[in-house]
C-alpha cells in the first residue's frame, strides 16, 4: 500500500510542477478509500519526514522541513484534476454455496445488488470469477463443480445488462481452500465464488 501511495503522489507532485499550479513542490499523506492511513517518507539531502497522519504534507524543495497540515482548499486546488482522474478501486465479494451445487445461500443472493452496483460504478469493467468447492468428493469433479459455480455467478452479472469488457472465469475446485481441512470434510466457506471488479 505504501508503495502505492508514493507513486501517485509523486505523480501528484510531478503533474503538480509541470502544471506551474503552486511556487513550491510537495507532498500530501492522504487517507485510502476504506479510511485508513499508510506512511510515506519523504528523503532530501538534508534529512528525512515521515508522514503519518492524513492531510499532512511536506515541501520537497529546499531541506526537509516539518510536515504541516493541508486543507482542503489547498488539496483540490493542487491535485483535484488528478484525484478525480482516478479510476475506481477494485471492490471484491465473496459469495458462497449450499453444498454439492450451484445454488447460493440465502445471504449471498442478497449480496447480488451490490456486485452489479458496483460494476456499474466502472466505467469498463474488467471482472474475475473464481469458483471453489470444499473437499468432499474427488478433486476432479470439484474442479468441474467450481467452473459450475463460476459461470452461474458470471452469468448473474451478464444477465443485468452490463457491458463487461474483459472476463476472467475459471475453478480453483478444492484448491486454495479458504479454510484449511482435511481431504472429504464439509466446509461452508470453502463452497464459495469470488468475484472482483476492476
Amino acid at each position: 500500500m505504501i508503495r502505492h501511495l508514493k507513486a501517485y503522489f509523486i505523480f501528484c507532485v510531478v503533474l503538480l510542477a509541470a502544471m506551474g499550479c503552486a511556487p513550491k513542490s510537495y507532498v500530501v499523506l492522504m487517507e485510502n478509500a476504506d479510511g485508513t492511513v499508510g506512511q510515506l517518507a519523504v528523503t532530501n539531502a538534508e534529512g528525512d519526514v515521515l508522514l503519518n497522519k492524513p492531510r499532512t504534507g511536506v515541501d520537497l524543495d529546499g531541506k526537509a522541513g516539518k510536515p504541516y497540515t493541508v486543507d482542503e482548499n489547498r488539496i483540490q486546488r493542487d491535485f483535484g484534476e488528478a484525484i478525480a482522474a482516478q479510476p475506481p478501486l477494485p471492490v471484491s465479494f465473496m459469495l458462497y454455496y449450499e453444498a454439492g451445487g450451484t445454488v447460493l445461500t440465502d445471504e449471498s443472493k442478497a449480496l447480488i445488488p451490490a456486485i452489479i452496483e458496483a460494476a456499474r460504478h466502472h466505467p469498463a469493467p474488467d471482472v474475475s470469477v473464481i469458483g471453489h468447492t470444499d473437499t468432499l468428493g474427488d478433486s476432479e469433479a470439484n474442479e468441474k463443480l467450481g467452473i459450475e459455480r463460476a459461470q452461474a455467478a458470471a452469468e448473474i452479472i451478464r444477465s443485468a445488462g452490463l457491458q463487461v469488457i474483459d472476463w476472467t472465469i475459471a475453478s480453483h475446485g478444492e484448491r486454495n481452500l479458504l479454510i484449511p481441512t482435511p481431504d472429504e470434510m464439509a466446509e461452508p466457506k470453502n463452497r464459495r465464488v469470488e468475484i472482483t471488479v476492476r
